[in-house]
Protein backbone atom coordinates (compact mmCIF):
# COMPACT_ATOMS: atom_id res chain seq x y z
CA UNK A 1 0.00 0.00 0.00
CA UNK A 2 1.45 3.35 -1.11
CA UNK A 3 0.71 6.89 -0.01
CA UNK A 4 0.03 7.75 -3.65
CA UNK A 5 -2.79 5.17 -3.69
CA UNK A 6 -4.30 6.68 -0.56
CA UNK A 7 -4.25 10.16 -2.09
CA UNK A 8 -5.90 8.79 -5.23
CA UNK A 9 -8.68 7.14 -3.23
CA UNK A 10 -9.20 10.32 -1.22
CA UNK A 11 -9.58 12.36 -4.42
CA UNK A 12 -12.06 9.86 -5.88
CA UNK A 13 -14.17 10.04 -2.72
CA UNK A 14 -14.02 13.85 -2.71
CA UNK A 15 -15.08 14.25 -6.33
CA UNK A 16 -17.41 11.23 -6.58
CA UNK A 17 -16.33 10.81 -10.18
CA UNK A 18 -13.22 9.24 -11.69
CA UNK A 19 -13.00 11.78 -14.50
CA UNK A 20 -13.09 14.81 -12.17
CA UNK A 21 -10.70 13.15 -9.71
CA UNK A 22 -8.25 12.34 -12.53
CA UNK A 23 -8.35 15.94 -13.70
CA UNK A 24 -7.67 17.24 -10.18
CA UNK A 25 -4.75 14.81 -9.79
CA UNK A 26 -3.33 15.50 -13.26
CA UNK A 27 -3.42 11.81 -14.19
CA UNK A 28 -5.35 9.99 -16.89
CA UNK A 29 -8.69 8.44 -16.03
CA UNK A 30 -7.59 4.91 -17.12
CA UNK A 31 -4.52 5.19 -14.88
CA UNK A 32 -6.68 6.25 -11.94
CA UNK A 33 -9.19 3.48 -12.58
CA UNK A 34 -6.37 0.94 -12.70
CA UNK A 35 -4.90 2.29 -9.44
CA UNK A 36 -8.31 1.97 -7.74
CA UNK A 37 -8.73 -1.62 -8.92
CA UNK A 38 -5.27 -2.49 -7.61
CA UNK A 39 -6.08 -0.89 -4.26
CA UNK A 40 -9.37 -2.78 -3.93
CA UNK A 41 -7.66 -6.03 -4.96
CA UNK A 42 -4.93 -5.49 -2.39
CA UNK A 43 -7.53 -4.96 0.34
CA UNK A 44 -9.83 -7.71 -0.93
CA UNK A 45 -12.71 -5.28 -0.57
CA UNK A 46 -14.85 -3.16 -2.86
CA UNK A 47 -14.50 0.48 -1.77
CA UNK A 48 -16.84 2.12 -4.27
CA UNK A 49 -20.00 1.16 -6.11
CA UNK A 50 -19.79 2.32 -9.74
CA UNK A 51 -22.71 3.88 -11.55
CA UNK A 52 -23.48 6.06 -14.59
CA UNK A 53 -23.30 9.23 -12.48
CA UNK A 54 -20.05 8.34 -10.74
CA UNK A 55 -18.93 6.37 -7.70
CA UNK A 56 -20.39 6.04 -4.20
CA UNK A 57 -18.57 4.50 -1.21
CA UNK A 58 -19.84 1.14 -0.04
CA UNK A 59 -20.68 0.68 3.64
CA UNK A 60 -17.27 -0.91 4.22
CA UNK A 61 -15.69 1.68 1.95
CA UNK A 62 -16.84 4.56 4.12
CA UNK A 63 -15.00 3.13 7.11
CA UNK A 64 -11.91 2.46 5.00
CA UNK A 65 -12.01 6.02 3.66
CA UNK A 66 -12.10 7.40 7.21
CA UNK A 67 -8.94 5.44 7.97
CA UNK A 68 -7.39 6.58 4.67
CA UNK A 69 -8.05 10.23 5.58
CA UNK A 70 -6.32 9.73 8.94
CA UNK A 71 -3.33 8.10 7.24
CA UNK A 72 -2.97 10.88 4.66
CA UNK A 73 -3.23 13.53 7.38
CA UNK A 74 -0.57 11.72 9.42
CA UNK A 75 1.72 11.59 6.39
CA UNK A 76 1.23 15.32 5.83
CA UNK A 77 2.19 15.97 9.46
CA UNK A 78 5.36 13.89 9.01
CA UNK A 79 6.26 15.94 5.93
CA UNK A 80 5.59 19.18 7.82
CA UNK A 81 7.91 18.16 10.67
CA UNK A 82 10.61 17.26 8.16
CA UNK A 83 10.14 20.59 6.38
CA UNK A 84 10.60 22.49 9.62
CA UNK A 85 13.89 20.76 10.31
CA UNK A 86 15.09 21.03 6.72
CA UNK A 87 14.06 24.63 6.12
CA UNK A 88 14.47 25.99 9.62
CA UNK A 89 11.76 27.35 11.87
CA UNK A 90 8.52 27.93 10.00
CA UNK A 91 4.98 28.98 10.93
CA UNK A 92 2.24 28.01 8.47
CA UNK A 93 -0.70 30.43 8.55
CA UNK A 94 -3.94 29.33 6.89
CA UNK A 95 -6.64 31.62 5.52
CA UNK A 96 -9.43 31.74 2.97
CA UNK A 97 -9.93 34.35 0.21
CA UNK A 98 -9.47 37.72 1.95
CA UNK A 99 -8.91 36.06 5.34
CA UNK A 100 -9.46 38.60 8.12
CA UNK A 101 -8.94 41.54 5.79
CA UNK A 102 -5.91 43.73 6.47
CA UNK A 103 -5.42 42.03 9.83
CA UNK A 104 -4.16 38.92 8.04
CA UNK A 105 -1.28 40.76 6.38
CA UNK A 106 -0.53 43.00 9.35
CA UNK A 107 -0.29 40.03 11.71
CA UNK A 108 2.09 38.12 9.46
CA UNK A 109 4.28 41.21 9.01
CA UNK A 110 4.41 42.02 12.74
CA UNK A 111 5.15 38.41 13.69
CA UNK A 112 7.97 38.32 11.10
CA UNK A 113 9.39 41.55 12.57
CA UNK A 114 9.46 40.02 16.06
CA UNK A 115 10.78 36.67 14.85
CA UNK A 116 13.16 37.39 11.95
CA UNK A 117 14.58 33.85 12.12
CA UNK A 118 11.16 32.27 11.48
CA UNK A 119 9.75 31.84 7.98
CA UNK A 120 6.03 32.72 7.88
CA UNK A 121 4.36 30.65 5.15
CA UNK A 122 0.86 31.83 4.14
CA UNK A 123 -1.38 28.98 2.94
CA UNK A 124 -4.59 29.91 1.12
CA UNK A 125 -7.48 27.45 1.00
CA UNK A 126 -10.78 27.38 -0.85
CA UNK A 127 -14.24 27.52 0.67
CA UNK A 128 -14.22 26.31 4.27
CA UNK A 129 -10.94 24.47 3.71
CA UNK A 130 -8.87 26.40 6.22
CA UNK A 131 -10.63 24.79 9.21
CA UNK A 132 -10.09 21.25 7.89
CA UNK A 133 -6.46 22.09 7.07
CA UNK A 134 -5.90 23.22 10.65
CA UNK A 135 -7.53 20.12 12.16
CA UNK A 136 -5.47 17.87 9.87
CA UNK A 137 -2.17 19.58 10.67
CA UNK A 138 -1.59 21.17 7.25
CA UNK A 139 -1.21 24.58 8.95
CA UNK A 140 -0.19 25.62 12.45
CA UNK A 141 -2.67 28.46 12.92
CA UNK A 142 -5.49 29.81 10.77
CA UNK A 143 -7.85 32.72 10.25
CA UNK A 144 -11.11 30.78 10.02
CA UNK A 145 -14.43 32.07 8.67
CA UNK A 146 -17.36 31.05 10.84
CA UNK A 147 -19.36 28.88 10.87
CA UNK A 148 -16.74 26.12 10.93
CA UNK A 149 -16.00 22.79 12.56
CA UNK A 150 -13.23 23.57 15.03
CA UNK A 151 -13.34 20.30 16.94
CA UNK A 152 -10.08 19.85 18.81
CA UNK A 153 -9.13 23.49 18.34
CA UNK A 154 -9.09 26.67 20.39
CA UNK A 155 -10.17 29.96 18.86
CA UNK A 156 -10.75 33.64 19.53
CA UNK A 157 -12.95 35.99 17.48
CA UNK A 158 -10.60 38.66 16.10
CA UNK A 159 -12.46 40.22 13.18
CA UNK A 160 -16.01 41.10 12.15
CA UNK A 161 -17.09 42.64 8.87
CA UNK A 162 -20.33 43.25 6.94
CA UNK A 163 -21.34 41.22 3.92
CA UNK A 164 -21.85 42.48 0.40
CA UNK A 165 -23.45 41.18 -2.77
CA UNK A 166 -21.29 40.87 -5.90
CA UNK A 167 -23.05 41.88 -9.12
CA UNK A 168 -22.07 42.25 -12.78
CA UNK A 169 -21.80 45.84 -14.03
CA UNK A 170 -25.19 46.98 -15.35
CA UNK A 171 -27.19 44.72 -13.02
CA UNK A 172 -30.54 46.12 -11.90
CA UNK A 173 -29.28 46.40 -8.29
CA UNK A 174 -25.76 47.65 -9.10
CA UNK A 175 -26.50 51.36 -8.55
CA UNK A 176 -28.08 50.86 -5.12
CA UNK A 177 -26.40 52.02 -1.88
CA UNK A 178 -27.68 48.93 -0.09
CA UNK A 179 -29.67 45.79 -0.88
CA UNK A 180 -31.84 43.54 1.28
CA UNK A 181 -31.26 39.81 1.06
CA UNK A 182 -34.91 39.33 0.11
CA UNK A 183 -34.46 41.64 -2.89
CA UNK A 184 -32.04 39.08 -4.35
CA UNK A 185 -34.48 36.15 -4.06
CA UNK A 186 -35.04 35.82 -7.80
CA UNK A 187 -31.34 35.95 -8.66
CA UNK A 188 -29.31 32.74 -9.18
CA UNK A 189 -26.76 32.59 -6.35
CA UNK A 190 -23.27 31.12 -6.64
CA UNK A 191 -22.58 28.22 -4.27
CA UNK A 192 -20.22 25.27 -3.82
CA UNK A 193 -20.48 21.62 -2.83
CA UNK A 194 -16.86 21.68 -1.62
CA UNK A 195 -17.77 23.26 1.74
CA UNK A 196 -19.91 21.86 4.60
CA UNK A 197 -23.63 22.39 4.05
CA UNK A 198 -23.99 24.55 7.17
CA UNK A 199 -21.31 26.87 5.77
CA UNK A 200 -23.07 27.08 2.39
CA UNK A 201 -26.46 27.82 3.96
CA UNK A 202 -25.04 30.52 6.22
CA UNK A 203 -23.40 32.32 3.32
CA UNK A 204 -26.54 31.97 1.19
CA UNK A 205 -28.77 33.17 4.07
CA UNK A 206 -30.85 30.03 3.79
CA UNK A 207 -33.63 30.26 4.77
CA UNK A 208 -34.19 33.90 3.88
CA UNK A 209 -35.82 36.38 6.32
CA UNK A 210 -39.16 35.76 4.57
CA UNK A 211 -38.79 31.97 4.95
CA UNK A 212 -37.94 31.35 1.29
CA UNK A 213 -34.98 29.41 -0.11
CA UNK A 214 -32.35 30.99 -2.37
CA UNK A 215 -32.47 30.35 -6.07
CA UNK A 216 -29.38 28.20 -6.43
CA UNK A 217 -27.17 29.10 -9.37
CA UNK A 218 -23.92 27.64 -10.76
CA UNK A 219 -21.38 25.93 -8.53
CA UNK A 220 -17.76 26.97 -8.12
CA UNK A 221 -14.64 25.52 -6.52
CA UNK A 222 -12.84 28.76 -5.61
CA UNK A 223 -13.13 32.53 -5.50
CA UNK A 224 -11.66 33.05 -8.98
CA UNK A 225 -14.26 30.78 -10.59
CA UNK A 226 -17.02 32.47 -8.63
CA UNK A 227 -16.05 35.97 -9.72
CA UNK A 228 -15.68 34.98 -13.37
CA UNK A 229 -19.23 33.65 -13.44
CA UNK A 230 -20.62 36.69 -11.64
CA UNK A 231 -18.83 39.04 -14.04
CA UNK A 232 -20.32 37.28 -17.06
CA UNK A 233 -23.83 37.61 -15.60
CA UNK A 234 -24.43 33.93 -14.79
CA UNK A 235 -25.23 34.62 -11.11
CA UNK A 236 -24.63 36.85 -8.11
CA UNK A 237 -22.58 36.09 -5.00
CA UNK A 238 -22.48 36.99 -1.30
CA UNK A 239 -19.07 37.82 0.16
CA UNK A 240 -17.33 39.69 3.00
CA UNK A 241 -16.79 43.41 2.49
CA UNK A 242 -13.00 42.98 2.32
CA UNK A 243 -13.38 40.96 -0.86
CA UNK A 244 -14.52 44.13 -2.63
CA UNK A 245 -11.02 45.55 -2.08
CA UNK A 246 -9.00 42.35 -2.48
CA UNK A 247 -10.84 41.31 -5.65
CA UNK A 248 -11.69 44.69 -7.22
CA UNK A 249 -12.54 44.32 -10.93
CA UNK A 250 -13.94 46.79 -13.48
CA UNK A 251 -16.64 44.29 -14.50
CA UNK A 252 -17.94 43.76 -10.93
CA UNK A 253 -19.91 45.91 -8.48
CA UNK A 254 -20.10 45.27 -4.73
CA UNK A 255 -23.19 46.52 -2.86
CA UNK A 256 -23.69 46.26 0.95
CA UNK A 257 -26.26 43.73 2.19
CA UNK A 258 -28.35 45.65 4.70
CA UNK A 259 -29.82 42.75 6.67
CA UNK A 260 -27.28 39.89 6.49
CA UNK A 261 -25.51 38.73 9.64
CA UNK A 262 -21.88 39.95 9.54
CA UNK A 263 -18.99 37.57 9.04
CA UNK A 264 -16.97 36.65 12.12
CA UNK A 265 -13.38 35.47 11.74
CA UNK A 266 -11.45 33.65 14.46
CA UNK A 267 -7.79 32.98 14.92
CA UNK A 268 -7.66 29.24 15.65
CA UNK A 269 -5.04 26.67 16.60
CA UNK A 270 -5.07 23.04 17.67
CA UNK A 271 -5.73 22.50 21.38
CA UNK A 272 -2.76 20.15 21.68
CA UNK A 273 -0.30 22.55 20.03
CA UNK A 274 1.88 24.17 22.70
CA UNK A 275 4.36 25.61 20.20
CA UNK A 276 5.80 28.99 21.29
CA UNK A 277 5.50 30.13 17.67
CA UNK A 278 1.76 29.48 17.63
CA UNK A 279 1.33 31.21 21.00
CA UNK A 280 3.40 34.11 19.71
CA UNK A 281 1.33 34.53 16.56
CA UNK A 282 -1.95 34.41 18.49
CA UNK A 283 -0.56 37.05 20.86
CA UNK A 284 0.34 39.31 17.93
CA UNK A 285 -3.16 38.99 16.44
CA UNK A 286 -4.84 39.76 19.77
CA UNK A 287 -2.60 42.76 20.34
CA UNK A 288 -3.41 44.15 16.89
CA UNK A 289 -7.15 43.72 17.42
CA UNK A 290 -7.03 45.51 20.78
CA UNK A 291 -5.41 48.66 19.36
Amino acid sequence: MELRQLRYVTAIAEHGNLGRAAKALYVSQPALSYALKRFETELGLRIFDRGPAGVVPTDAGREVLDAVAEAVAAADRVAAVADRHRLGQMLRVGFEASGAGELTTRARAEFARRHPDVRVAPKRFDWGGEAAALREGQVDVAFVWLPADLTGCRSVVVHTEPRVVGLPVGHRLAAREGVSVVETNGEPLMWTDKAPRAWVDWWAVNPRPDGSEPRWGPQNDNVEEMLEQVAEGAAICFAPQSMAAYYARPDLVWVPLTDAEPLQVVIAWRSTDESPLVRGFVEVVRELTSM
